[in-house]
Protein backbone atom coordinates (compact mmCIF):
# COMPACT_ATOMS: atom_id res chain seq x y z
CA UNK A 1 0.00 0.00 0.00
CA UNK A 2 1.65 3.54 -0.95
CA UNK A 3 1.17 6.99 1.14
CA UNK A 4 -1.86 7.85 -1.26
CA UNK A 5 -3.57 4.99 -0.36
CA UNK A 6 -2.85 4.83 3.59
CA UNK A 7 -4.08 8.92 3.18
CA UNK A 8 -7.36 7.48 1.41
CA UNK A 9 -8.58 5.04 3.82
CA UNK A 10 -7.32 6.81 6.78
CA UNK A 11 -10.07 9.78 5.86
CA UNK A 12 -12.64 6.81 5.21
CA UNK A 13 -12.55 5.34 8.56
CA UNK A 14 -12.70 8.24 10.55
CA UNK A 15 -16.06 9.31 8.33
CA UNK A 16 -17.92 6.44 8.92
CA UNK A 17 -16.94 6.36 13.17
CA UNK A 18 -20.09 7.32 15.06
CA UNK A 19 -22.16 9.73 12.53
CA UNK A 20 -23.24 11.18 15.98
CA UNK A 21 -19.53 12.56 16.70
CA UNK A 22 -20.04 16.11 18.06
CA UNK A 23 -17.23 17.30 15.44
CA UNK A 24 -18.88 15.02 12.50
CA UNK A 25 -19.72 18.38 10.30
CA UNK A 26 -16.54 19.59 10.06
CA UNK A 27 -15.15 16.43 9.54
CA UNK A 28 -17.75 16.21 6.67
CA UNK A 29 -16.28 19.54 4.95
CA UNK A 30 -13.09 18.72 5.24
CA UNK A 31 -13.74 15.20 3.67
CA UNK A 32 -15.78 16.99 0.89
CA UNK A 33 -13.73 19.87 0.26
CA UNK A 34 -9.91 19.47 1.14
CA UNK A 35 -9.33 15.32 1.13
CA UNK A 36 -9.58 16.45 -2.98
CA UNK A 37 -6.92 19.32 -2.99
CA UNK A 38 -4.90 17.06 -1.15
CA UNK A 39 -4.97 13.90 -3.17
CA UNK A 40 -4.37 16.15 -6.35
CA UNK A 41 -1.25 18.05 -4.74
CA UNK A 42 0.14 14.11 -3.28
CA UNK A 43 1.56 13.39 -6.76
CA UNK A 44 3.28 16.72 -7.06
CA UNK A 45 4.78 15.78 -3.07
CA UNK A 46 5.40 12.43 -3.53
CA UNK A 47 7.71 13.45 -6.86
CA UNK A 48 9.74 15.98 -5.20
CA UNK A 49 10.38 13.71 -2.11
CA UNK A 50 11.60 10.46 -4.02
CA UNK A 51 15.04 9.42 -5.36
CA UNK A 52 15.76 10.88 -8.36
CA UNK A 53 17.56 8.98 -11.32
CA UNK A 54 21.48 9.07 -10.42
CA UNK A 55 23.10 11.04 -13.45
CA UNK A 56 25.74 9.29 -15.12
CA UNK A 57 29.10 11.16 -15.79
CA UNK A 58 32.13 9.15 -17.17
CA UNK A 59 35.19 9.92 -15.50
CA UNK A 60 37.94 12.87 -16.80
CA UNK A 61 40.29 11.41 -19.42
CA UNK A 62 44.23 11.78 -18.87
CA UNK A 63 45.91 14.46 -20.32
CA UNK A 64 49.66 14.11 -21.28
CA UNK A 65 51.75 14.23 -24.43
CA UNK A 66 53.67 11.47 -23.96
CA UNK A 67 56.08 11.06 -27.40
CA UNK A 68 59.20 9.28 -28.92
CA UNK A 69 61.49 10.17 -30.79
CA UNK A 70 62.67 8.22 -33.80
CA UNK A 71 66.12 9.12 -35.14
CA UNK A 72 67.11 8.67 -38.35
CA UNK A 73 70.93 10.30 -38.67
CA UNK A 74 73.37 7.82 -38.29
CA UNK A 75 70.43 5.32 -38.58
CA UNK A 76 69.68 5.34 -34.47
CA UNK A 77 66.02 4.23 -34.55
CA UNK A 78 65.12 3.77 -38.13
CA UNK A 79 65.77 2.40 -40.25
CA UNK A 80 68.32 0.05 -38.20
CA UNK A 81 70.45 -0.28 -41.46
CA UNK A 82 70.62 1.51 -44.75
CA UNK A 83 70.28 -1.68 -46.95
CA UNK A 84 67.25 -2.57 -45.51
CA UNK A 85 64.21 -3.67 -48.16
CA UNK A 86 61.03 -2.03 -47.97
CA UNK A 87 59.05 -4.37 -46.52
CA UNK A 88 62.22 -4.61 -44.37
CA UNK A 89 61.68 -1.09 -43.39
CA UNK A 90 58.06 -0.84 -43.23
CA UNK A 91 58.18 -3.83 -40.65
CA UNK A 92 60.46 -2.00 -38.35
CA UNK A 93 58.33 1.02 -38.78
CA UNK A 94 54.91 -1.14 -37.97
CA UNK A 95 57.27 -2.65 -34.98
CA UNK A 96 58.09 0.59 -33.43
CA UNK A 97 54.45 2.26 -34.20
CA UNK A 98 52.68 -1.27 -31.99
CA UNK A 99 55.65 -0.39 -29.25
CA UNK A 100 54.27 3.13 -29.26
CA UNK A 101 50.74 1.99 -28.77
CA UNK A 102 51.06 -1.05 -26.38
CA UNK A 103 53.04 1.56 -24.25
CA UNK A 104 50.09 4.11 -24.12
CA UNK A 105 52.20 6.76 -25.91
CA UNK A 106 50.44 9.28 -28.26
CA UNK A 107 53.13 10.53 -30.50
CA UNK A 108 55.72 9.58 -32.47
CA UNK A 109 58.71 12.57 -34.19
CA UNK A 110 59.51 10.90 -36.96
CA UNK A 111 62.78 12.34 -38.33
CA UNK A 112 62.71 13.03 -41.53
CA UNK A 113 64.88 15.37 -42.84
CA UNK A 114 68.43 14.70 -41.42
CA UNK A 115 71.21 16.92 -43.63
CA UNK A 116 69.08 18.73 -46.61
CA UNK A 117 68.00 15.10 -47.77
CA UNK A 118 64.58 13.30 -47.54
CA UNK A 119 62.87 10.00 -45.83
CA UNK A 120 59.61 11.00 -48.19
CA UNK A 121 59.26 11.88 -51.95
CA UNK A 122 60.68 15.38 -52.53
CA UNK A 123 60.98 17.44 -55.96
CA UNK A 124 63.36 19.73 -53.35
CA UNK A 125 65.92 17.55 -51.91
CA UNK A 126 67.36 14.32 -52.77
CA UNK A 127 66.75 10.67 -50.59
CA UNK A 128 68.47 9.85 -47.50
CA UNK A 129 71.27 7.65 -48.17
CA UNK A 130 70.39 6.67 -44.23
CA UNK A 131 67.44 5.18 -45.91
CA UNK A 132 68.95 3.73 -48.78
CA UNK A 133 72.18 3.48 -48.28
CA UNK A 134 72.89 5.90 -51.39
CA UNK A 135 71.52 9.28 -51.77
CA UNK A 136 69.41 10.02 -54.15
CA UNK A 137 68.62 6.60 -54.46
CA UNK A 138 64.57 5.61 -54.23
CA UNK A 139 63.35 3.03 -51.91
CA UNK A 140 62.74 -0.42 -53.75
CA UNK A 141 60.02 -1.34 -54.27
CA UNK A 142 58.90 2.39 -54.88
CA UNK A 143 57.10 3.79 -51.49
CA UNK A 144 56.75 6.69 -49.59
CA UNK A 145 57.91 6.20 -45.65
CA UNK A 146 56.11 9.33 -44.99
CA UNK A 147 52.74 8.35 -46.29
CA UNK A 148 53.07 5.03 -45.13
CA UNK A 149 54.13 6.55 -41.52
CA UNK A 150 51.52 8.89 -41.21
CA UNK A 151 48.87 5.98 -42.03
CA UNK A 152 50.08 3.52 -39.61
CA UNK A 153 50.46 6.34 -37.33
CA UNK A 154 46.53 7.49 -37.39
CA UNK A 155 45.30 3.66 -37.42
CA UNK A 156 46.67 3.25 -34.10
CA UNK A 157 45.77 6.70 -32.99
CA UNK A 158 49.05 8.34 -32.94
CA UNK A 159 50.25 11.58 -33.88
CA UNK A 160 52.80 11.72 -36.23
CA UNK A 161 55.11 14.81 -35.85
CA UNK A 162 57.84 15.00 -38.77
CA UNK A 163 60.86 16.20 -37.68
CA UNK A 164 63.48 18.27 -39.78
CA UNK A 165 67.02 19.41 -39.11
CA UNK A 166 66.87 23.02 -40.26
CA UNK A 167 70.92 24.21 -41.13
CA UNK A 168 72.85 20.81 -41.10
CA UNK A 169 73.61 19.86 -44.51
CA UNK A 170 75.71 16.75 -44.05
CA UNK A 171 76.91 14.26 -41.47
CA UNK A 172 79.85 12.73 -40.86
CA UNK A 173 78.55 9.22 -40.54
CA UNK A 174 76.87 10.16 -44.82
CA UNK A 175 79.14 8.32 -46.74
CA UNK A 176 77.80 7.70 -50.22
CA UNK A 177 78.44 10.10 -53.44
CA UNK A 178 76.55 13.31 -52.79
CA UNK A 179 73.59 13.38 -55.02
CA UNK A 180 73.51 16.15 -58.05
CA UNK A 181 70.50 17.81 -56.75
CA UNK A 182 71.52 18.25 -52.78
CA UNK A 183 71.99 21.84 -52.18
CA UNK A 184 75.97 21.25 -51.67
CA UNK A 185 76.16 20.87 -55.36
CA UNK A 186 72.86 23.33 -56.58
CA UNK A 187 73.56 26.16 -54.61
CA UNK A 188 77.59 26.06 -52.71
CA UNK A 189 77.32 29.48 -51.90
CA UNK A 190 74.81 28.75 -49.39
CA UNK A 191 76.83 25.57 -47.88
CA UNK A 192 79.82 26.23 -45.30
CA UNK A 193 82.43 23.43 -44.25
CA UNK A 194 82.29 23.38 -40.57
CA UNK A 195 84.50 21.00 -39.07
CA UNK A 196 83.24 18.13 -40.14
CA UNK A 197 79.93 19.13 -41.41
CA UNK A 198 78.82 20.81 -43.84
CA UNK A 199 76.32 23.74 -42.81
CA UNK A 200 73.68 25.95 -44.25
CA UNK A 201 74.77 29.84 -43.37
CA UNK A 202 71.64 30.77 -41.55
CA UNK A 203 72.97 34.00 -42.52
CA UNK A 204 71.95 34.37 -45.98
CA UNK A 205 68.56 35.01 -46.81
CA UNK A 206 68.28 32.44 -49.66
CA UNK A 207 69.08 29.53 -47.20
CA UNK A 208 65.99 31.31 -44.56
CA UNK A 209 63.28 30.69 -47.76
CA UNK A 210 64.79 27.21 -49.11
CA UNK A 211 64.50 25.90 -45.58
CA UNK A 212 60.83 27.11 -45.01
CA UNK A 213 60.23 26.30 -48.50
CA UNK A 214 61.28 22.46 -47.66
CA UNK A 215 59.47 22.06 -44.48
CA UNK A 216 55.80 23.57 -46.06
CA UNK A 217 56.70 21.24 -49.24
CA UNK A 218 55.93 18.87 -46.33
CA UNK A 219 53.14 20.71 -44.47
CA UNK A 220 50.97 20.85 -47.32
CA UNK A 221 51.34 17.39 -49.09
CA UNK A 222 51.35 15.04 -46.12
CA UNK A 223 48.43 14.93 -43.48
CA UNK A 224 50.85 15.33 -40.13
CA UNK A 225 50.31 16.40 -36.93
CA UNK A 226 53.18 18.23 -35.99
CA UNK A 227 56.48 19.82 -37.10
CA UNK A 228 59.56 19.63 -34.66
CA UNK A 229 63.30 20.61 -34.60
CA UNK A 230 65.63 20.15 -32.25
CA UNK A 231 68.52 22.02 -31.14
CA UNK A 232 70.85 22.40 -33.62
CA UNK A 233 71.29 25.76 -34.81
CA UNK A 234 74.22 27.03 -35.66
CA UNK A 235 76.39 24.45 -34.84
CA UNK A 236 77.52 22.55 -32.44
CA UNK A 237 81.57 24.91 -31.74
CA UNK A 238 83.94 21.94 -33.52
CA UNK A 239 87.79 22.43 -32.63
CA UNK A 240 90.51 22.57 -34.79
CA UNK A 241 94.26 20.45 -34.87
CA UNK A 242 95.10 23.12 -32.48
CA UNK A 243 92.45 22.36 -29.83
CA UNK A 244 90.80 26.51 -30.90
CA UNK A 245 87.58 26.73 -31.02
CA UNK A 246 86.29 27.17 -35.25
CA UNK A 247 84.45 30.11 -35.68
CA UNK A 248 81.59 29.72 -38.24
CA UNK A 249 82.67 30.80 -41.60
CA UNK A 250 79.81 33.69 -42.17
CA UNK A 251 82.26 36.44 -43.52
CA UNK A 252 79.88 36.71 -46.50
CA UNK A 253 76.29 37.43 -45.06
CA UNK A 254 77.71 39.25 -42.25
CA UNK A 255 79.45 41.59 -44.15
CA UNK A 256 76.18 41.37 -46.39
CA UNK A 257 74.19 42.63 -43.65
CA UNK A 258 76.85 45.23 -42.75
CA UNK A 259 77.09 47.05 -46.18
CA UNK A 260 72.84 47.16 -46.12
CA UNK A 261 72.63 49.12 -42.85
CA UNK A 262 73.08 47.00 -40.49
CA UNK A 263 73.70 48.01 -36.63
CA UNK A 264 73.04 44.69 -34.14
CA UNK A 265 76.79 42.85 -33.37
CA UNK A 266 78.09 39.76 -34.84
CA UNK A 267 76.04 37.48 -32.20
CA UNK A 268 73.19 39.51 -31.99
CA UNK A 269 72.82 39.31 -35.66
CA UNK A 270 73.26 35.69 -35.45
CA UNK A 271 70.69 35.42 -33.25
CA UNK A 272 68.16 36.99 -34.89
CA UNK A 273 68.92 34.98 -38.21
CA UNK A 274 67.35 31.92 -36.04
CA UNK A 275 64.96 34.48 -34.42
CA UNK A 276 62.87 35.18 -38.16
CA UNK A 277 63.41 31.41 -39.29
CA UNK A 278 61.13 30.29 -35.71
CA UNK A 279 59.02 33.15 -36.38
CA UNK A 280 58.05 32.49 -40.02
CA UNK A 281 57.81 28.98 -39.51
CA UNK A 282 55.52 29.35 -37.15
CA UNK A 283 53.59 31.43 -39.46
CA UNK A 284 53.54 29.83 -42.50
CA UNK A 285 52.16 26.89 -40.60
CA UNK A 286 49.01 28.59 -39.26
CA UNK A 287 48.47 30.17 -42.17
CA UNK A 288 48.03 26.57 -44.18
CA UNK A 289 47.09 24.59 -41.45
CA UNK A 290 46.55 25.63 -38.10
CA UNK A 291 46.02 22.17 -36.09
CA UNK A 292 49.60 21.26 -37.61
CA UNK A 293 51.56 21.91 -34.17
CA UNK A 294 54.73 23.48 -34.24
CA UNK A 295 57.46 22.26 -31.68
CA UNK A 296 61.31 23.11 -30.95
CA UNK A 297 63.33 20.97 -28.79
CA UNK A 298 66.66 22.87 -27.54
CA UNK A 299 69.24 22.68 -25.42
CA UNK A 300 68.05 22.30 -21.54
CA UNK A 301 69.50 25.37 -20.12
CA UNK A 302 68.93 28.51 -21.76
CA UNK A 303 71.89 30.24 -20.44
CA UNK A 304 73.74 29.11 -17.36
CA UNK A 305 73.15 30.78 -14.41
CA UNK A 306 68.96 30.81 -15.07
CA UNK A 307 67.93 30.03 -12.97
CA UNK A 308 71.05 31.10 -10.64
CA UNK A 309 71.98 27.41 -9.28
CA UNK A 310 72.28 26.33 -12.85
CA UNK A 311 75.67 25.81 -14.34
CA UNK A 312 78.18 27.71 -14.09
CA UNK A 313 80.98 30.11 -16.27
CA UNK A 314 82.38 27.23 -18.26
CA UNK A 315 79.05 25.63 -19.11
CA UNK A 316 78.11 25.24 -22.28
CA UNK A 317 75.84 28.05 -23.13
CA UNK A 318 73.56 27.62 -26.40
CA UNK A 319 72.54 31.31 -26.24
CA UNK A 320 76.20 31.70 -27.08
CA UNK A 321 77.13 29.41 -28.93
CA UNK A 322 74.34 28.33 -30.62
CA UNK A 323 72.68 31.42 -31.09
CA UNK A 324 69.49 30.24 -29.87
CA UNK A 325 67.14 32.59 -27.57
CA UNK A 326 65.11 29.79 -27.33
CA UNK A 327 63.16 31.62 -23.95
CA UNK A 328 61.92 34.39 -26.44
CA UNK A 329 60.31 32.07 -28.73
CA UNK A 330 58.31 30.65 -25.91
CA UNK A 331 57.61 34.06 -24.83
CA UNK A 332 56.65 35.46 -27.48
CA UNK A 333 54.44 32.44 -28.49
CA UNK A 334 56.73 31.18 -31.99
CA UNK A 335 55.61 27.42 -30.87
CA UNK A 336 53.01 25.35 -29.71
CA UNK A 337 55.61 23.54 -27.56
CA UNK A 338 58.75 23.76 -26.22
CA UNK A 339 60.50 20.64 -25.17
CA UNK A 340 63.58 21.69 -23.67
CA UNK A 341 66.42 18.70 -23.71
CA UNK A 342 66.51 17.86 -19.98
CA UNK A 343 69.11 15.21 -20.01
CA UNK A 344 70.19 15.45 -16.49
CA UNK A 345 69.38 13.68 -13.42
CA UNK A 346 67.08 14.81 -10.47
CA UNK A 347 69.57 14.64 -8.27
CA UNK A 348 72.05 16.53 -10.26
CA UNK A 349 72.92 19.92 -8.63
CA UNK A 350 74.05 21.71 -11.20
CA UNK A 351 71.52 20.26 -14.18
CA UNK A 352 69.03 19.40 -11.82
CA UNK A 353 65.65 18.38 -14.00
CA UNK A 354 63.21 19.32 -11.56
CA UNK A 355 64.94 22.73 -10.87
CA UNK A 356 65.47 23.54 -14.58
CA UNK A 357 61.66 22.25 -15.30
CA UNK A 358 60.49 25.02 -12.74
CA UNK A 359 62.18 27.48 -14.55
CA UNK A 360 61.17 26.82 -17.91
CA UNK A 361 57.72 26.83 -16.88
CA UNK A 362 57.74 30.24 -15.32
CA UNK A 363 59.01 31.80 -18.87
CA UNK A 364 56.13 30.11 -20.51
CA UNK A 365 53.52 33.70 -20.49
CA UNK A 366 51.86 32.71 -23.09
CA UNK A 367 50.56 29.71 -21.86
CA UNK A 368 52.32 27.16 -24.71
CA UNK A 369 52.83 23.45 -23.89
CA UNK A 370 56.19 22.51 -21.76
CA UNK A 371 56.52 18.86 -22.76
CA UNK A 372 60.62 18.53 -21.59
CA UNK A 373 63.25 15.85 -23.46
CA UNK A 374 64.24 13.09 -21.00
CA UNK A 375 67.30 10.95 -21.93
CA UNK A 376 65.59 7.34 -22.01
CA UNK A 377 68.59 5.83 -24.03
CA UNK A 378 70.84 6.77 -20.91
CA UNK A 379 69.00 3.35 -19.45
CA UNK A 380 71.15 0.32 -19.12
CA UNK A 381 74.56 1.49 -21.18
CA UNK A 382 77.30 -0.57 -19.80
CA UNK A 383 79.16 2.61 -18.07
CA UNK A 384 79.68 4.29 -15.24
CA UNK A 385 76.89 7.09 -16.10
CA UNK A 386 74.27 4.43 -17.18
CA UNK A 387 70.75 5.08 -15.93
CA UNK A 388 68.67 3.15 -13.66
CA UNK A 389 64.79 2.95 -15.53
CA UNK A 390 63.53 4.46 -12.43
CA UNK A 391 65.57 7.42 -12.75
CA UNK A 392 62.87 7.99 -16.02
CA UNK A 393 60.08 6.78 -14.14
CA UNK A 394 60.42 9.59 -11.14
CA UNK A 395 61.65 12.33 -14.04
CA UNK A 396 57.67 11.88 -15.48
CA UNK A 397 56.16 11.71 -12.21
CA UNK A 398 58.18 15.04 -11.21
CA UNK A 399 56.45 16.53 -14.61
CA UNK A 400 53.03 14.84 -13.96
CA UNK A 401 53.32 16.65 -10.34
CA UNK A 402 54.01 20.23 -12.00
CA UNK A 403 51.11 22.56 -13.01
CA UNK A 404 52.52 23.69 -16.25
CA UNK A 405 53.92 20.82 -17.92
CA UNK A 406 52.10 17.72 -19.11
CA UNK A 407 54.35 15.52 -21.40
CA UNK A 408 57.55 14.15 -21.67
CA UNK A 409 59.37 12.81 -24.85
CA UNK A 410 61.95 9.97 -25.40
CA UNK A 411 64.81 10.06 -26.64
CA UNK A 412 65.21 7.47 -27.95
CA UNK A 413 62.51 5.03 -29.33
CA UNK A 414 65.71 2.55 -29.21
CA UNK A 415 65.77 1.71 -25.60
CA UNK A 416 62.03 0.90 -25.53
CA UNK A 417 61.90 -1.16 -28.60
CA UNK A 418 64.96 -2.86 -26.19
CA UNK A 419 63.26 -2.48 -23.00
CA UNK A 420 66.50 -1.63 -21.60
CA UNK A 421 66.32 -1.77 -17.94
CA UNK A 422 62.60 -2.93 -18.23
CA UNK A 423 62.20 0.09 -18.92
CA UNK A 424 58.79 -0.46 -21.20
CA UNK A 425 57.57 -2.79 -18.36
CA UNK A 426 57.72 -0.17 -15.85
CA UNK A 427 55.98 2.78 -18.17
CA UNK A 428 52.61 0.87 -18.56
CA UNK A 429 52.43 -0.68 -15.05
CA UNK A 430 53.68 2.65 -13.30
CA UNK A 431 53.58 6.04 -14.68
CA UNK A 432 51.22 5.36 -18.08
CA UNK A 433 49.07 2.70 -16.68
CA UNK A 434 46.06 4.41 -18.14
CA UNK A 435 45.65 6.37 -21.74
CA UNK A 436 45.94 9.95 -22.62
CA UNK A 437 45.03 12.60 -24.80
CA UNK A 438 47.30 14.94 -26.29
CA UNK A 439 47.09 18.12 -23.89
CA UNK A 440 44.62 20.49 -26.53
CA UNK A 441 45.90 23.94 -27.54
CA UNK A 442 42.74 26.05 -27.44
CA UNK A 443 44.92 29.35 -28.40
CA UNK A 444 44.48 27.75 -32.01
CA UNK A 445 40.82 26.68 -31.98
CA UNK A 446 38.64 26.20 -29.28
CA UNK A 447 35.27 24.72 -30.42
CA UNK A 448 33.99 21.84 -29.44
CA UNK A 449 32.82 19.08 -31.37
CA UNK A 450 29.50 17.65 -31.16
CA UNK A 451 27.97 14.80 -29.61
CA UNK A 452 28.12 11.76 -31.89
CA UNK A 453 25.05 9.39 -33.09
CA UNK A 454 24.79 6.57 -31.62
CA UNK A 455 22.96 3.30 -31.67
CA UNK A 456 22.79 -0.44 -30.29
CA UNK A 457 21.97 -3.81 -32.78
CA UNK A 458 23.03 -7.58 -32.16
CA UNK A 459 25.63 -8.97 -34.07
CA UNK A 460 25.34 -11.96 -36.44
CA UNK A 461 25.21 -14.31 -33.90
CA UNK A 462 22.47 -12.34 -32.09
CA UNK A 463 23.94 -12.95 -28.47
CA UNK A 464 26.25 -10.04 -28.80
CA UNK A 465 26.21 -6.38 -28.79
CA UNK A 466 27.67 -3.83 -31.22
CA UNK A 467 27.61 -0.31 -30.00
CA UNK A 468 27.91 1.96 -33.55
CA UNK A 469 28.64 5.66 -33.53
CA UNK A 470 28.70 8.55 -36.11
CA UNK A 471 29.98 12.16 -36.15
CA UNK A 472 27.77 14.98 -36.41
CA UNK A 473 28.03 18.98 -36.76
CA UNK A 474 30.70 20.45 -38.88
CA UNK A 475 33.77 20.25 -36.64
CA UNK A 476 36.23 17.26 -37.88
CA UNK A 477 36.36 14.59 -35.36
CA UNK A 478 40.37 13.27 -34.50
CA UNK A 479 39.57 10.64 -31.96
CA UNK A 480 37.18 9.01 -30.25
CA UNK A 481 36.95 8.64 -26.51
CA UNK A 482 34.75 5.56 -25.62
CA UNK A 483 34.30 4.80 -21.89
CA UNK A 484 32.63 1.11 -20.94
CA UNK A 485 30.81 1.15 -17.13
CA UNK A 486 30.90 -2.33 -15.54
CA UNK A 487 29.82 -2.04 -11.90
CA UNK A 488 31.53 0.73 -10.26
CA UNK A 489 34.68 0.49 -12.73
CA UNK A 490 35.00 2.75 -16.32
CA UNK A 491 37.59 1.43 -18.99
CA UNK A 492 38.68 4.23 -21.26
CA UNK A 493 39.55 3.58 -24.77
CA UNK A 494 40.78 6.20 -27.14
CA UNK A 495 40.25 5.13 -31.25
CA UNK A 496 40.74 6.29 -34.33
CA UNK A 497 38.38 8.18 -36.38
CA UNK A 498 37.99 5.94 -38.74
CA UNK A 499 36.89 3.65 -36.35
CA UNK A 500 33.12 3.95 -35.82
CA UNK A 501 31.89 0.94 -33.80
CA UNK A 502 33.36 -1.50 -31.02
CA UNK A 503 31.57 -4.93 -29.50
CA UNK A 504 30.48 -5.19 -25.98
CA UNK A 505 31.68 -8.74 -25.07
CA UNK A 506 30.45 -8.11 -21.46
CA UNK A 507 27.11 -8.54 -20.85
CA UNK A 508 27.33 -6.40 -17.35
CA UNK A 509 28.17 -3.45 -19.00
CA UNK A 510 25.63 -1.17 -17.49
CA UNK A 511 26.57 2.57 -19.32
CA UNK A 512 28.66 3.46 -22.23
CA UNK A 513 30.05 7.06 -22.87
CA UNK A 514 31.32 8.35 -26.51
CA UNK A 515 32.95 11.80 -27.11
CA UNK A 516 34.41 13.43 -29.87
CA UNK A 517 38.14 15.30 -30.20
CA UNK A 518 39.49 17.54 -32.74
CA UNK A 519 42.87 17.92 -33.89
CA UNK A 520 42.86 20.67 -31.48
CA UNK A 521 42.40 18.39 -28.61
CA UNK A 522 38.95 19.69 -27.82
CA UNK A 523 36.96 17.24 -26.41
CA UNK A 524 32.88 17.13 -26.91
CA UNK A 525 30.09 16.24 -24.60
CA UNK A 526 30.15 12.82 -24.38
CA UNK A 527 26.85 10.53 -25.76
CA UNK A 528 25.38 8.63 -22.63
CA UNK A 529 23.83 5.34 -23.90
CA UNK A 530 22.56 2.80 -20.83
CA UNK A 531 22.22 -0.64 -21.63
CA UNK A 532 18.12 -1.37 -21.79
CA UNK A 533 18.27 -4.02 -18.83
CA UNK A 534 20.20 -1.24 -16.80
CA UNK A 535 17.64 1.54 -17.86
CA UNK A 536 14.97 1.77 -14.83
CA UNK A 537 17.67 1.04 -11.58
CA UNK A 538 17.03 4.73 -9.93
CA UNK A 539 13.53 5.20 -11.30
CA UNK A 540 10.53 4.86 -9.25
CA UNK A 541 8.01 5.00 -12.32
CA UNK A 542 8.16 1.96 -14.37
CA UNK A 543 7.81 2.07 -18.08
CA UNK A 544 8.50 0.39 -21.17
CA UNK A 545 12.58 0.13 -21.59
CA UNK A 546 13.16 1.58 -24.74
CA UNK A 547 16.05 -0.29 -26.93
CA UNK A 548 18.26 2.72 -26.65
CA UNK A 549 18.41 5.79 -24.59
CA UNK A 550 21.34 8.16 -25.76
CA UNK A 551 21.69 11.72 -24.91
Amino acid sequence: MNIKDIFLSGFLRLAQHRKNHPKWRNIKFLAYFLLPVALCLLPVQIANSSTQPTAIIPPSINREFRGAWVASVANIDWPSKPSLTTSQQQAELITILDRAAKLKLNAVILQVRPACDALYQSALEPWSEFLTGEMGKPPAPYYDPLVFAVAEAHKRGLELHAWFNPYRARHPQAKSITAPNHISKTHPELVKHYGKYLWLDPGEKAVQDYTVQVIMDVVNRYDIDGVHIDDYFYPYPEKNRRNKTIDFPDEISWQKYQKSGGTENHNDWRRENVNTLIQRLYQSIKSTKPWVKFGISPFGIWQPGFPQQIGNDKAFNAYQELYADSRKWLMNGWLDYLSPQLYWKIEQAQQSYPVLLNWWIEQNTQSRHIWPGIFTSRIGQNSSTAWPAKEIVYQIKTTQRHTGSDGNIHFSMKPLLQNRGGIADLLPQDVYSHPALVPSSPWLDNTPPEKPQVSLEKDVTGTKTVLRWQPTGKQPVWLWVVQIKTGNEWNTNILPAGQNSTLLNNNQVEDVAISAVTRYGIQGTSAIVEMPKYQARNSNVHTPVPTLNSR
